[in-house]
């Protein structure tokens, strides 16, 4: 029965099929639990939706831990920074099954094989797509503008060959998959799209993204709106270079979707007395002063876009246009630059979640009809590169030979001979030039993903059990905001609200179930020094007045700061 169990007669039920239901939370009194303070996270839990219809999108056999046990295990390990689900393997089950009311968790292979099972049918997606909706129908201020960008998870495995990228963040191209993100202002996410081979962002935005938030954002203008007013658009997107295609741009103010990047092309500087100084309000900090300026641009398809300018006090510029024409200059600025929020998830989410971890190890058969980049085309145009890059050496090299004294004959002879030597170097170069760029002119560029020679395929990485613990994640990280918001309003230093949240969830903590009141006591050990103490009582104030009650049982949660009572 594993290490702790200790309901024998359920237990044997479920091993033979007979448990009829899974085991509800029978909660016993204990003291110094470890990671006890996670349990401080549950409100916040389940107010961004972690268990709001799970009972909808997923279902298992009959067994002896319940889909809300489940759920609640993964998230409480996600805010405890357990960052695989091997970590269990070193971690005492039947301290982590006195959070969730249980004699015990699940052993690894146990959760591995329930992930399976919850990952089947494409359930995580739908999943997804519902609290996608309920996120932003709770937030429409945050879905009318939203981040989109890549981001490169790299593969270190040998189950299969995976297209190369390129990694920014390490300077080479390893081999990886690339999931876009569209996230809110202050970098919550919504909702990621995985590509296991890259078409680029614009073919992302315009097959995958675009369609969810056409049905999935809220408070859109009617027909008779937009017709009504020709410049308002129905949301924003913003995104890197990546995304800059005056083509795209005008696709998009075509179907009334605003957007907004970094110019790439942006010319010559504009005069410094144009700029002004702006007081705008940046998203959870400060008013600060920018200044701007602002002209109308025409991109070369003949789009007129507004063109709005940063002036640093290096005096660099930064150019950024929008097909927003309605809002002003300001808060469109701020938003461009606080595209730091979402890479800010990023690194959080790499650091703290291991957002790039795989949750299992199969490979699939791609099934989608795919285009990919031609091996043999790969392979030319790396020589075509290769010997441009030797002909213009050489070019160079011919053109810097000079002759020291014409009256030295055999200077002369020597000269001659490195001139008629460098010549039919170049001439040689120069055919297998032209060679090479008509036989790369020959091939295909792109090849179906079926059509790749057989040393050269590659099966896609499973990406249901991903899924699904990736949406675990973003719960976690927006149950974890939710918690610092309250708490910025407390410390005296605002940012160090997630490094205390990191410690509460990891501190112990006594748990003392009262059946008669009908409560669920946690309490929690003192922090390291008096300010955080504050400011965790003042969470604790917050937290209680939403009365949760402990999933599965009828008992609410009670919240507070240590005592010396022993229950």
């Amino acid at each position: 029965m594993g290490m702790g169990a200790c309901h024998v007669e359920a237990r044997i039920a479920a091993s033979i099929g007979e448990l009829d239901s899974p085991v509800t939370p029978d909660f016993q009194p204990a003291v110094d639990v470890p990671n006890g303070g996670v349990l401080f996270a549950l409100p916040a839990l389940l107010s961004v939706g972690l268990l709001n219809t799970t009972d909808r999108f997923f279902e298992l056999p009959k067994g002896y831990y319940g889909l809300e046990s489940l759920f609640l295990l993964l998230a409480f390990m996600s805010l405890s920074r357990l960052k695989f689900i091997e970590s269990l393997r070193y971690s005492s089950p039947g301290e982590w099954g006195k959070l969730l009311g249980l004699d015990r968790v699940p052993e690894v292979r146990t959760l591995r094989n329930k992930i399976r099972l919850l990952s089947a049918d494409k359930r995580p997606e739908y999943w997804s797509e519902a609290l996608c909706k309920e996120w932003m129908k709770a937030a429409p201020e945050q879905a009318g503008t939203l981040y989109i960008d890549g981001h490169t998870r790299v593969y270190n495995g040998h189950q299969t060959k995976l297209p190369r990228h390129y990694v920014a963040r390490q300077k080479l191209c390893l081999r990886a998959t690339s999931d876009y993100w569209v996230n809110a202002l202050d970098g919550q996410p919504f909702f990621v799209v995985n590509q296991v081979v890259d078409p680029g962002m614009i073919k992302v935005i315009e097959t995958d993204i675009l369609p969810r938030l056409d049905k999935d954002v809220p408070d859109q203008p009617d027909a008779e709106t937009l017709k009504a007013h020709p410049l308002q658009h129905r949301f924003m997107l913003i995104f890197d270079r990546e995304g800059y295609s005056p083509a795209f741009l005008a696709r998009m103010k075509s179907q009334r979707v605003a957007c907004m990047t970094y110019h790439k092309y942006p010319g010559e500087d504009w005069p410094e007395d144009e700029f002004q100084c702006c007081i705008v309000q940046t998203e959870g900090s400060q008013p600060i002063t920018l200044k701007l300026a602002e002209r109308g641009s025409c991109l070369s398809n003949k789009l007129w876009v507004r063109e709005i300018r940063k002036l640093t006090d290096r005096g660099h510029q930064t150019a950024i246009i929008s097909t927003d024409y309605r809002s002003k200059a300001g808060p469109l600025a701020v938003a461009m630059f606080a595209r730091w929020s979402q890479e800010n998830f990023f690194k959080y989410a790499r650091e703290h979640y291991n957002l790039d971890r795989l949750a299992d190890y199969r490979t699939e058969v791609i099934s989608d009809p795919l285009q990919v980049v031609n091996p043999a085309y790969r392979a030319l145009d790396g020589q075509v590169r290769s010997c441009t890059g030797k002909l213009s050496r050489r070019l160079a090299e011919f053109g810097k030979m000079t002759l020291e004294d014409a009256n030295d004959s055999d200077a002369m002879e020597a000269y001659l001979k490195r001139k008629a030597d460098c010549r039919d170097d170049i001439e040689q170069l120069q055919h297998q030039n032209k060679t090479l760029k008509e036989a790369r002119k020959n091939t295909p560029r792109h090849i179906m993903v079926d059509e790749l020679p057989k040393e050269d395929r590659f099966k896609q990485l499973s990406t249901a059990s991903k899924h699904l613990i990736d949406t675990i994640k973003m719960i976690a990280y927006r149950a974890e905001t939710a918690m610092a918001n309250l708490l910025r309003q407390t410390l005296s230093h605002p940012d160090e609200s997630r490094t205390l949240l990191e410690a509460l969830y990891k501190t112990d903590a006594d748990i003392i179930p009262d059946e008669k009141a009908g409560t669920l006591t946690v309490r929690l050990h003192h922090m390291a020094n008096r300010s955080s103490d504050v400011a965790i009582e003042k969470l604790c104030e917050n937290l209680n007045e939403t009365d949760t009650i402990y999933p599965g049982t009828n008992l609410r949660l009670v919240l507070k700061l240590g005592s010396n009572e022993i229950p």
